[in-house]
């Protein structure tokens, strides 16, 4: 039985091409900076989304932790998403 090399090469192409655009791209953007007050921050931050408002701002924080495994005992991954926001709206006369 023939291998049909045509959508093999396809597949490769595209996937090369991908590689090819991360490589560009983390080639690209430069390093970015780890504040550990902001980590720690982070960290101490309640699970679930909070909101508070006074006259000049409104903040916000969520946060979300889960762990999903691949069966009972299997491996898996645990996921910390946090979130931290400010809004702040100035009249201007």
């Amino acid at each position: 039985m023939a291998l049909q090399f045509a959508p093999i090469g396809a597949i490769a192409l595209r996937y090369g091409a991908v590689a090819l655009a991360t490589y560009v791209a983390t080639r690209a953007i430069g390093p970015g900076r780890l504040a550990q007050p902001v980590e720690d921050e982070m960290d101490a931050t309640p699970e679930g989304l909070t909101l508070r408002k006074t006259e000049e701002q409104v903040n916000g924080s969520a946060r979300w932790r889960r762990a999903f495994r691949l069966g009972r005992n299997g491996s898996g991954v645990r996921v910390d998403a946090t979130l931290l926001g400010r809004l702040k709206v100035d009249r201007i006369a």
